[in-house]
């Protein structure tokens, strides 16, 4: 006698019926490139479809968003004038405050604003806070500093969640405790927890900007080697007060999603990032996969493996195929 699992794949209905795993619209976060001007609409080279827009160019997209069912945003900022110290994110003025007051304004509670706290869009020299020129890297207090700064520009802009994501050791509790000093107690911290030295940022770096003059992120960004190690930095800020846990990149990463998800009780986010996004769109457009299959599938992936929230560019397409009944 053996076992046939072959009865509840059947047909369609049956597939449906017994499906353990879905994918829901709510979940996704879309990612937003923020820069000065008006009427700015640039699309990115390396990444098909996604474009740098200027403030009202980015309401506008906030409307298509909310047609399509996603009412969460992230906004990555991409200032005129760079500097050593990142300037223009400390600055009630900078472009993310700027852009987080228009959008708040525009749409309230309709859209959940979530502001990537980081220094390496707006520095000079590309990388995630103050250098430590002796040693050629990033002076870890002395980014806290002004990383606590950063997080109450956002605060006060209207920010409905804090992302904080340049890997130094402490910033969610230096953060939570600037917060809380300040009377934003409610307000919840995202934490990239566990987020690796990868080359699958490749095209974000086009997009935000961000590439480092020098050298490269390995310091404070984790070796992809590691899995205790992986654990142990997202059970650390969850210790210091994160409130949602993320992984970063996703796709190469599925086995830490879910060394992390039977860790924790808390809210798990992966990040599908910029290169898995246009691996997938260049596939597609060399006719070697089929594309809604596979964006699909990938999803599947994220979610089987334990991820909760998902940060996607692909998260309007999935919305038209949800739309459309396509699940698988």
């Amino acid at each position: 006698m053996f076992k046939r699992f072959r009865r509840v794949r059947a047909n369609k209905t049956l597939r449906e019926l017994a499906q353990e795993t879905r994918v829901d619209i709510k979940e996704f976060i879309y990612p937003l490139f923020i820069k000065e001007g008006r009427g700015e609409r640039k699309e990115i080279a390396s990444m098909p479809d996604i474009f740098q827009m200027s403030i009202d160019e980015a309401l506008k997209e906030c409307e298509e968003l909310l047609e399509l069912g996603i009412n969460k945003i992230i906004l990555f900022g991409i200032p005129e004038i760079k500097d050593s110290i990142g300037s223009d994110a400390l600055s009630d003025e900078g472009i993310i405050a700027k852009a987080l007051k228009a959008i708040k304004k525009q749409f309230g509670q309709n859209m959940l604003v979530i502001t990537d706290l980081c220094f390496c869009e707006y520095t000079d020299h590309g990388h995630c806070g103050i250098l430590d020129v002796e040693h050629e890297s990033v002076d870890n207090d002395a980014t806290l500093e002004i990383t606590a700064r950063q997080a109450l520009v956002h605060a006060n802009a209207g920010a409905d969640m804090i992302a904080p994501s340049g890997m130094m050791d402490g910033v969610v509790k230096t953060i939570r405790e600037a917060l809380d000093n300040e009377g934003f107690v409610n307000l919840p911290i995202m934490s990239y927890s566990t987020k690796f030295a990868s080359a699958y940022y490749g095209p974000f770096r086009e997009a935000a900007e961000s590439s480092p003059n020098f050298g490269d992120r390995k310091t404070y960004q984790m070796n992809p080697a590691n899995r205790r190690e992986a654990l142990a930095e997202s059970l650390e800020d969850e210790a210091q007060g994160a409130d949602i846990l993320m992984v970063k990149p996703a796709l190469a990463y599925l086995d830490i999603v879910r060394e992390i998800k039977n860790a924790s009780l808390l809210p798990l986010c992966v990040y599908n990032v910029s290169g898995e996004y246009s691996m997938l769109k260049f596939a597609a457009k060399a006719g070697v996969v089929d594309y809604d299959r596979i964006l699909m599938e990938t999803m599947l992936s994220f979610k089987r493996a334990g991820a909760d929230i998902i940060i996607s560019y692909h998260a309007k397409e999935v919305a038209r195929l949800l739309q459309n009944g396509r699940n698988l």
